[in-house]
């Protein structure tokens, strides 16, 4: 992909499990939704995996280890094995690894998927901010039952001067009751406290794209996500293709507003879109047609034309966005795009 603003979504003649190679899947808000498969999940990937797609899972959830994650996904009826799974946890132990001595003491502030990776590099999980010879702070989702008491362990070591790491800065998390708050919103509360500024490993940042490069090998991969500021940035600052889905974080008013690092090549409504062509985004009159439908700009206003009829079905709804996306975008440029799409939007029940 290139780094070139994109103005529209693009199309595929093939499924996208056959134009790619491996699928980088987020799994917060695109395969689950707190302890719950999201709809056509599994199944859809079942597909993937048949029509001789790699699947790869990429989380910057750094609570559980990835034989944690491997087992969930195996209950909801994904077989996956636990090198198939990727963590912030795994980034930012390598980046710890590599500037400090082999054996460090390493404080922890978050769960078990911290630990385990600092293991894996040899480095050495601690509790107090007060051990002799400490390293390192580093700070991960730790559930909602994390203790504030930790948030002020974290400050003692970093006020002293102690190097701080992060596994990510995701200020919300997709639960089963809704949003809440991510990692993101708890390293805020360290800053406050330090005034420091850590080293951040997980999406959008290139530890986390070349940590999942390494661990998967992949060629031709594709990011999926529900997230514009981490899944679709973390893919442009890696130059690959991306997928957004709208299972998640992301709504399509957002979309709309994207600026150019937030774009993802692909949209569709969850991981059926994996299994099918993407269809073309063409110009047409004043604006860009999909399927159906055409978008324009009239006024401040982004209009919407088409065949569909009021709400439209599932499909006729994805190509309006696309279509809405082209217009959006390209009004846009470089920027973000300021026009009312409301009414737009109603119609097609997005």
């Amino acid at each position: 992909m290139s780094r070139q603003s994109r103005t529209r979504p693009e199309g595929s003649e093939r499924g996208l499990h056959q134009a790619y190679d491996t699928a980088l899947l987020d799994l917060d808000g695109v395969v689950y939704a707190g302890g719950r498969a999201i709809a056509h999940a599994v199944e859809s990937l079942a597909s993937a995996r048949a029509g001789g797609m790699h699947l790869a899972y990429v989380t910057n959830n750094a609570l559980r280890t990835p034989d944690a994650v491997a087992e969930h996904l195996g209950e909801l009826g994904i077989p996956t094995e636990a090198d198939e799974v990727i963590t912030s946890a795994q980034a930012v132990a390598r980046l710890i690894a590599e500037q400090v001595e082999p054996g460090s003491k390493v404080l922890v502030i978050g769960g078990e998927g911290l630990r385990v990776a600092l293991g894996e590099r040899g480095l050495v999980p601690v509790d107090s901010a007060d051990e002799e010879g400490l390293a390192a702070v580093v700070q991960g989702y730790g559930g909602p039952d994390l203790r504030w008491e930790r948030f002020a362990e974290a400050s003692y070591a970093i006020n002293r001067g102690v190097p701080w790491y992060v596994s990510n800065t995701d200020l919300t998390i997709p639960s089963a009751r809704g949003i809440a708050p991510g990692n993101g919103a708890a390293v805020e509360v360290v800053r406050i406290a330090t005034g420091a500024e850590p080293q951040v490993a997980g999406k959008p940042l290139p530890p986390m794209h070349r940590e999942t490069v390494l661990r998967t090998g992949a060629k031709r991969p594709l990011v999926v996500g529900d997230r514009l500021d981490t899944d679709i940035e973390g893919a442009y600052n890696g130059e690959v293709d991306s997928l957004l889905v709208l299972t998640g974080v992301t709504d399509a008013a957002q979309l709309l507003r994207a600026e150019p690092k937030y774009r993802p090549t692909y949209v569709d409504r969850d991981l059926r879109g994996l299994l099918t062509g993407q269809p073309e985004v063409e110009p047409a009159e004043d604006g860009f047609r999909c399927g159906g439908w055409t978008a324009l700009v009239s006024g401040d206003v982004l209009e919407l034309r088409g065949e569909g009829g009021e709400g439209g079905d599932r499909l006729d709804a994805i190509d309006g966005l696309r279509a809405l996306c082209a217009a959006a975008w390209t009004r846009a440029g470089d920027g973000s795009c300021d026009l009312d799409a409301d009414k737009a939007l109603a119609r097609l029940g997005l």
